[in-house]
Parts: structure tokens; C-alpha cells; sequence
């Protein structure tokens, strides 16, 4: 039977896991010096991720690139008979050339909205008129609030304003510098995706292999047959909704005459990979764009409407319907978990804050003192992956 035909785990099986997790608890009963000594090791981690961020964003990139691109590699080897490394080359010059593509179709586009920024910004204000009072007296009302919080520096004293020398150069180097490190972590991580596809397996057998007990070695197994088949699901699931949601908003921006909607397509299916933060980017992008070109401001809210529309469409019925027979994430923590992710690695915490959050559940349910955590991290029955 096909995973996705299992059916939601019944009320007693839930109600067993609340027990067991009651139980890991009474009976861990950690002391304090232990509690400390685990957040302490938590942050330790925590910090070298963080100052290792150039080298742990490609690895953990690929490892999920890995369990996307998992099933096509069994279909191009059990089926097709290619030899692992070709399979792996093959999938691997197919996304980059992809990426490539969709790169090189909306950069012309991108870079023209960019160079007419200094004549659009005018405009935008113009249209924005209405808004002009209002936002006059929030900026008056934050300004008073600033000034009672300041303090005045003491009489006699001069306060000196020191202007650095303009960097002529500055940009060309920051440029030149983000391409070289970009280029480079695109190396590391075709190269580390290339040997995951290729000998992933067989590290995984060693590694079950040197584990002492037999028990040790079919929860190790089961954690990752669970990881690569949910997740895998999971990112094909996500990328052809996603996929529908650029598709359905590149069209309405084109009925409704917009200018450049491969453009805007493209960029609501990336943003749809960042729960809630990218759709409430993608409407304030939408409207903008709509208020820059049409007549009047009502007309510019309809765009971001649609856009509304068609992510609650696929935020609260479709995406959670197809994802929650495999897993399901409490909300809040995965909102907790999106803004601090973005606050450690940016744009790229982002967009794997979903996965790590769902890795956590998977392994916390299979290892029993940290049931309690999967316990707490799941969301009720129900409730999609995306927290909607």
C-alpha cells in the first residue's frame, strides 16, 4: 500500500503516545545540573552553526536536495538500469540547469523594475497620497516617543559627527566578494549532493552496521526510511502546490493587464516556500506593483486580494489535506521556528526551517527520551505541516 493511502493514526494510538510521553518523563526526572549542562551544550551548537553558516548551509541543502531528488534516483536505477553516478549527474545538471533557466527568464525583467526604481518611487508616493496623513502622524507620534527616551548630554558639551570618506570602490568588492562565496557554495553543494546521491546509502549501512544492539539498529533504520519517504513526499507536495500558486498568480496578473507577470509568478511560487512570512511578502510586493500600474488605489488591492485568496485556498484546505496524513507541526513553534532560523542564516534559514522542524518530530517520535519534544512539537490532529 502507498504511504500516502495510510489512514491518520486513530484517537488510542495519539492517546498511547501521550502516556508514553507522561511516562519518559517521570521517569528522565533530570536534575538541574543536567538541565543546565544540556542548554549549555544546545547554545554551543547553536553558536558554531551559526559562525559556520558557509560551509552547514550547503551541506544541509543538499542533504534535503538529497531527499527530494531520492525517488527520481531510484527510478532512473531500478528502472532505467543507469549507473548510480550517471543517474545522480543526470538529476543533478537537470536542477541546475533549471534554476539556471528560471534565472536567466525573469532576470531581464527584475533588472528593468530595479533601474526604473528611482522614477517609480515618485509615482508610488503620489499614489499614496491618501495614506500621507496618517503616516505623517505615526512618524510625528514615534519621533516625540524617541525624544523621552533620549538624554540630554550634559551642558558644555559638543557633540562631533565623524563622515567616513566615500568607498569608490566599496560596491564593486562587495559585489565581486558575495559572487566568489556564492559560487562557491554552489560548488559545495553540487559536489556534497552528488556523493549523497551516490553513496548515501551505503553510509547509512555502515553506520548501522557499528551500532551495538539490534534495537539501536532498526530505530536507526526506521528514522531514516521515515525522514526520506515523509520528507521527500513532503518537498514533491509543496513544490507542485507551489508550482499551481505561481501559475494561478501569474495569471491573474496578466487578465488584469499587469506588467511582466512571468515575473511575479515566479516570485509568489518562491515566496510561497516561507510559510506566512512569504504570501504577506507577495501581497505587499502585489500591491505595489498594482498600484504602479493602474489609475487609482482600489484598483491596486485587488491583485494582493486575489493573491489572498488563492493562498487560503491552498494554506487551509489543499496543502494541509495532501500533508497531514504524514506529519503534522504545531504552529507556533513552527513560526518560532521560521524567525529564528531567519535570524541565524537569513533567506536560507527560512526556507529550511519547515524541514529541520519536521526532522526534529520524526526523530523525537522514534527515540524514546525525546518523545515528550515530538510530543510537543506535533500539532493536533488535523493541522497541516504549514501550520495553517
Amino acid at each position: 500500500m502507498d504511504a500516502r493511502d495510510r489512514p491518520l493514526p486513530a484517537p488510542d494510538d495519539e492517546a498511547e503516545r501521550r502516556r508514553e510521553a507522561r511516562a519518559e518523563m517521570a521517569r528522565a526526572n533530570p536534575d538541574v545540573a543536567t538541565i543546565c549542562l544540556v542548554i549549555l551544550t544546545v547554545l554551543a551548537v547553536l553558536a558554531v552553526l551559526h559562525a559556520a553558516a558557509d560551509i552547514v548551509l550547503p551541506l544541509l541543502f543538499a542533504i534535503v536536495l538529497n531527499l527530494l531528488l531520492g525517488p527520481p534516483k531510484r527510478l532512473l536505477t531500478n528502472r532505467l538500469r543507469l549507473p548510480p553516478a550517471l543517474a545522480a549527474l543526470v538529476l543533478i545538471a537537470g536542477l541546475f540547469m533549471l534554476i539556471a533557466g528560471v534565472g536567466t527568464a525573469i532576470s531581464v525583467p527584475a533588472s528593468q523594475w530595479l533601474s526604473r526604481a528611482p522614477e517609480t518611487l515618485p509615482k508610488l508616493q503620489e499614489r499614496l497620497v491618501v495614506l500621507s496623513r496618517p503616516i505623517g502622524e505615526l512618524r510625528k507620534a514615534l519621533e516625540q516617543a524617541q525624544h523621552l527616551t533620549e538624554q540630554p548630554p550634559p551642558e558644555g558639551t559638543q557633540r562631533v559627527v565623524v563622515q567616513s570618506p566615500p568607498n569608490v570602490g566599496g560596491m564593486g568588492v562587495s559585489v565581486l566578494q558575495g559572487t566568489r562565496a556564492a559560487l562557491g557554495q554552489a560548488l559545495t553543494l553540487g559536489v556534497v549532493l552528488f556523493f549523497l546521491l551516490v553513496a548515501g546509502d551505503t553510509l547509512l549501512r555502515r553506520l548501522v552496521e557499528i551500532l551495538p544492539g539490534l534495537a539501536d539498529k532498526k530505530r536507526v533504520v526506521g528514522i531514516a526510511e521515515e525522514i526520506e519517504e515523509n520528507i521527500s513526499a513532503y518537498l514533491l507536495t509543496i513544490t507542485a502546490m507551489n508550482l499551481l500558486v505561481g501559475i494561478a498568480n501569474g495569471l491573474q496578473m496578466w487578465a488584469q493587464g499587469m506588467p511582466d507577470p512571468l515575473l511575479w509568478g515566479t516570485v509568489a511560487f518562491l515566496l510561497n516556500y516561507i510559510p506566512i512570512l512569504g504570501p504577506a511578502l507577495g501581497m505587499m510586493l502585489f500591491f505595489l506593483v498594482a498600484l504602479f500600474a493602474t489609475d487609482g488605489i482600489w484598483w491596486a488591492l485587488l491583485p494582493p486580494f486575489i493573491y489572498l485568496l488563492i493562498h487560503m485556498a491552498e494554506g487551509e484546505a489543499i496543502t494541509p489535506m495532501l500533508v497531514a496524513k504524514r506529519f503534522t507541526l504545531n504552529p507556533v513553534l513552527l513560526i518560532v521556528a521560521l524567525f529564528f532560523w531567519d535570524w541565524m542564516w537569513g533567506v536560507a534559514g527560512a526556507l529550511l526551517a519547515v524541514p529541520l522542524l519536521a526532522i526534529l518530530k520524526i526523530v523525537c517520535d522514534h527515540v524514546p527520551a525525546l518523545t515528550p519534544l515530538g510530543h510537543l512539537v506535533g500539532a493536533p490532529r488535523g493541522r497541516g505541516v504549514n501550520g495553517s
